[in-house]
C-alpha cells in the first residue's frame, strides 16, 4: 500500500491527511508536526485567543478522531533531512520511508538585522501567543514593528484591552503588499481612531530594553515589543534535497515539485497563478486547505485540473472585517465605487481583486463571479446590484 508522509501538522498539513482519508487511501498517512500537542488554528491567535485564552477551542480535530482515521500523528517530530533517491524522511527518531512525500512546512517570522531584535515578541505560535497573553493581563505599553495583518490585529486587540500601542511600519502605508492605497488610508484612520500611535514610513533602527528606536530618532517607550514584520517560508528542507525554492518551493499546476514523488502546500509553495500566469506564494489558511484537497484527489486518482481556486483572505480588526477576493498585483489600479469597496484591475480592464469591509454579501459575489472567467470593469459593477 502506498505510505504518504506529510511533513507540517498545520491546517493545510492536517487538511491533506484527511482529504486523502476521504477520498479512500488506504495505506499509511504519518503527519509529522514540530510543535507539541494537537494540530490547531494560527488565525485566532491574534485575536480570539488574546481574549478568552481558549486553548480547546483552536483543536483543529481531537485526537479520537485523528486516531479513527488512522491518522499516524507524530507530534514533537522534526524533518531533518529528505533522502530523494531512498525516498525517506530523516528525524530524530529514525528514518520514515514514503512512498509520496507532501511538504506543508510553512512560514516562520522574518527577523530583521536589527540590534536588540532578540529582545522583541514573535506572535507565530501558540508558545508566542500564550507568552503575549500573559503580557496583557495588567496594564502594558506594547510597540509593534511592522503594518500587516498580524500586527494590526494584535494592535486593535491591545487597545480595546486598554493597553497603549505604538505601531512602527517602515513603509509609506499600512497592509502594503496586500491591499490598495486606498484601503490603507482607511484603516490607519480606523486605527488612529482607537487609540493606536502609527508611526509610518519610519523604519525601526534598534529594539532597547525600554522599547525601541526609529530611523528618524523618535524613541518608543513601552514595557515589551512585539516583532511582526512579515514571514518566510521553511525551504531550507526542500532546498537540501535538491529541490527548486524561490520565495517557497517551486510546484506546478499539479502542486508538484520537479520530483514526482514530493508535493507542497501551503505558506511554503510558490505555485504559477491560473489568471495571471506569474509565480505566487500565498500565505492563507484557504490556499493551504485548497491546496491541501487537490494534491489528496490527485494522489487518490482523481485527475484533477491545475489549481485554479480563486484566493480569498481576511483579517479581523476591532469590528472591521477586512476580505479580499482575488489575488491584486501591486501595480493593479484602484476603484472605489463605494465606501469600503476597492475594485482592482490590471493593464487589460479585468478585475483582479475586490477589497472589502463588512461587505460579506459583495465579496461572496466576487468569488463567485471571478471563479466563473475574467471579468470586466462593466461586469464588475453588477457587484454592486
Amino acid at each position: 500500500m502506498t505510505t504518504v508522509v506529510i511533513v507540517g501538522a498545520g491546517q493545510g498539513g492536517l487538511q491533506a491527511a484527511i482529504s486523502l482519508r476521504q477520498n479512500g487511501h488506504e495505506g499509511p498517512v504519518v503527519l509529522l508536526g514540530d510543535e507539541p500537542g494537537l494540530p490547531y488554528q494560527r488565525p485566532p491567535l491574534s485575536k480570539a485567543y488574546m481574549f478568552d485564552g481558549n486553548e480547546d477551542a483552536l483543536a483543529l480535530r481531537p485526537e479520537s478522531f485523528l486516531a479513527a482515521k488512522q491518522i499516524d500523528y507524530r507530534p514533537g517530530l522534526r524533518a531533518l533531512q529528505i533522502d530523494r533517491a531512498a525516498r525517506q524522511v530523516g528525524t530524530e527518531s529514525g528514518a520514515l520511508p514514503y512512498d509520496h512525500l507532501i511538504l506543508a512546512t510553512g512560514a516562520r517570522n522574518m527577523h530583521p538585522p536589527l540590534p536588540g531584535v532578540e529582545r522583541a515578541m514573535d506572535l507565530r505560535t501558540l508558545a508566542d501567543a500564550r507568552r503575549l497573553r500573559d503580557r496583557c493581563a495588567s496594564p502594558r505599553r506594547f510597540a509593534v514593528i511592522g503594518g500587516g495583518f498580524i500586527a494590526l490585529e494584535f494592535a486593535a486587540v491591545a487597545r480595546k484591552l486598554g493597553h497603549e500601542v505604538t505601531l512602527a511600519e517602515a513603509g509609506p502605508r499600512l497592509m502594503g503588499r496586500a491591499v490598495s492605497a486606498e484601503m490603507s488610508r482607511d484603516f490607519a484612520e480606523m486605527h488612529r481612531a482607537l487609540g493606536v500611535n502609527l508611526r509610518l514610513a519610519d523604519p525601526v533602527a534598534a529594539v532597547t530594553e525600554t522599547g525601541m528606536v526609529l530611523t528618524s530618532g523618535h524613541v518608543v517607550e513601552a514595557d515589551d515589543v512585539l516583532l511582526a514584520a512579515g514571514v518566510r517560508p521553511n525551504v531550507e528542507l526542500a532546498e537540501a534535497a535538491g529541490l527548486t525554492a524561490a520565495n517557497g518551493i517551486w510546484v506546478d499546476g499539479q502542486l508538484l515539485t520537479e520530483d514526482p514523488a514530493i508535493s507542497a502546500l501551503g505558506d511554503c509553495a510558490a505555485f504559477p497563478d491560473a489568471r495571471s500566469g506569474r509565480r505566487v506564494r500565498l500565505e492563507s489558511v484557504q490556499a493551504a486547505t485548497d491546496h491541501a484537497r487537490h494534491i489528496a484527489a490527485r494522489l487518490t486518482g482523481g485527475n484533477p485540473p491545475d489549481y485554479d481556486a480563486v484566493p480569498w483572505f481576511w483579517s479581523d480588526q476591532a469590528d472591521w472585517k477586512l476580505q479580499i477576493a482575488g489575488l491584486a498585483m501591486p501595480e493593479d489600479r484602484a476603484e472605489q465605487p463605494a465606501p469600503h469597496v476597492v475594485f482592482r484591475f490590471d493593464d487589460q480592464d479585468r478585475l483582479t481583486a475586490v477589497e472589502t469591509i463588512n461587505g460579506a454579501r459583495i465579496h461572496m459575489k466576487a468569488r463567485k463571479m471571478m471563479a466563473a472567467g475574467p471579468i470586466d470593469a462593466a461586469q464588475a459593477a453588477e457587484l454592486l446590484a
